[in-house]
C-alpha cells in the first residue's frame, strides 16, 4: 500500500514538472501538497453547510493559496485539480487570473480572486481582486483598479490590440441575488503595470437607435434563464443572446429571458462595435416551410392531401407498359 502511495506521489511530481523546468523538485512536491489542501477547502467553499463554514473555508483556502504562489516560478504550475476555481491564462501568457464564488446567503454572493503576473526571475507579483459590486451604482460605466473590482467568475479571455496596447476581454458570470443572474463582458488592461478594469470600448455606433458607449457590457436576466454569452473564433465575434422581458416589464431585469435571437460585438478600430443581429435571415411570417400544406389558398382543407394523393401518383398504364407487381407505387412526400 505504501509503495502505491509513493508511486502516485511520484507521478504527481512528474506531472507538475512538465509545466515548467524552472520548478525545482522540492518546490514541486510542496506545490502538490498545497494543491491537495486547497482542493479540500475549495470544495467546502462551494458545498459548506452554512455561511460560517463557507467563510472559514474561504479564509483557509486564501492563506494556503497565497503561500503556494510565493514559490519560485509558481506561475508555471497549473492548479488543475481545483475544479471550482476558475484559472485563465492570458493568450500572451503575461498573467493569469483566478476567480471563485462565495455564497453567504441567497441575497449576498461575493467573488474573490487574484491576478498573478509572469516575472523574469519567477518571483511573485500579484494583485488581489476585491469585489465592490455591492457598493457600485453605475456598473456599466465604472472604471477602476483591482481594489474596486466588479466581481464575477470568469470563463473566457480574449486578447485584442490597439496602438500596441493589449486589451484583455473577459466573459464572466455572476449569480447576483435571489431573483436574477448576470453575465459580463469585462475589459482588463494594464497602465503603469497596474490592472485596470473597464474601458469605454463598447460602441453602438452602427445601431438603428443611438446608445452611448459603455465601459462594461452587462446582461441581467431571470434566475437560471441561462442566455448564451460566448466567443465565436470562426466569426471572431462575441455572441450574446438577445434578452426580452417575458412579462413585458422592461424595467424589471429579473423578468428578462433569451428570445432565441443573437446580437454581438465585433472588434473594429480598437473597440467592440455592437452588431444588432448576428444571424440576419428571418423566415417571413406565414412562409414557414411545410412538406404538404393541408389548406388550399382559400383556407379550406385539401382532402386529397389527407388521402395521401394516391391517384395523382399512380402511373397510367397503356397498351405497351404495365407496372411491375414487385415495384411498390410510392406516395407523394414519402421519403422512405
Amino acid at each position: 500500500m505504501k509503495r502505491q502511495v509513493v508511486l502516485v506521489y511520484f507521478f504527481c511530481i512528474i506531472h507538475t514538472l512538465t509545466y515548467s523546468q524552472h520548478i525545482s523538485p522540492g518546490d514541486g512536491r510542496y506545490l502538490v501538497q498545497k494543491e491537495d489542501s486547497m482542493k479540500i477547502q475549495a470544495a467546502k467553499i462551494l458545498h459548506g453547510n452554512d455561511p460560517a463554514n463557507r467563510l472559514k473555508a474561504d479564509s483557509l483556502f486564501t492563506r494556503i493559496f497565497m503561500r503556494a504562489l510565493q514559490v519560485k516560478h509558481s506561475f508555471d504550475y497549473h492548479f488543475d485539480s481545483l475544479e471550482t476555481i476558475s484559472q485563465l491564462y492570458a493568450p500572451d501568457s503575461t498573467f493569469r487570473i483566478f476567480t471563485w464564488q462565495l455564497v453567504i446567503s441567497e441575497n449576498v454572493i461575493r467573488y474573490h480572486g487574484a491576478i498573478q503576473m509572469r516575472t523574469k526571475d519567477g518571483s511573485l507579483k500579484r494583485f488581489p481582486l476585491i469585489d465592490r459590486s455591492n457598493v457600485t451604482v453605475h456598473i456599466a460605466d465604472t472604471i477602476g483598479n483591482n481594489m474596486g473590482w466588479i466581481g464575477a467568475l470568469y470563463y473566457k479571455i480574449i486578447q485584442k490590440k490597439s496602438f500596441n496596447k493589449s486589451y484583455y476581454t473577459l466573459l464572466g458570470y455572476d449569480e447576483n441575488y435571489v431573483r436574477s443572474d448576470r453575465k459580463f463582458i469585462e475589459i482588463l488592461s494594464f497602465e503603469n503595470d497596474e490592472p485596470i478594469f473597464g474601458a469605454r470600448l463598447f460602441s453602438f455606433e452602427n445601431d438603428t437607435i443611438f446608445r452611448p458607449s459603455l465601459s462594461r457590457y452587462v446582461m441581467e436576466f431571470k434566475k437560471e434563464a441561462g442566455p448564451r454569452l460566448t466567443y465565436d473564433p470562426d466569426l471572431d465575434m462575441i455572441i450574446a443572446e438577445h434578452l426580452v422581458s417575458e412579462s413585458n416589464e422592461p424595467n424589471k431585469r429579473w423578468t428578462y429571458v433569451g428570445d432565441g435571437d443573437y446580437e454581438g460585438f465585433k472588434w473594429k478600430n480598437g473597440k467592440w462595435v455592437h452588431v444588432e443581429k448576428v444571424y440576419s435571415y428571418v423566415t417571413p411570417l406565414g412562409k414557414e416551410p411545410v412538406p404538404k400544406p393541408l389548406l388550399d389558398k382559400e383556407g379550406n382543407i385539401n382532402e386529397s392531401q389527407l388521402k395521401g394523393n394516391e391517384e395523382e401518383e399512380k402511373p397510367v398504364p397503356d397498351s405497351k407498359t404495365k407496372p411491375r407487381k414487385d415495384t411498390p407505387i410510392k406516395k407523394k412526400g414519402n421519403s422512405n
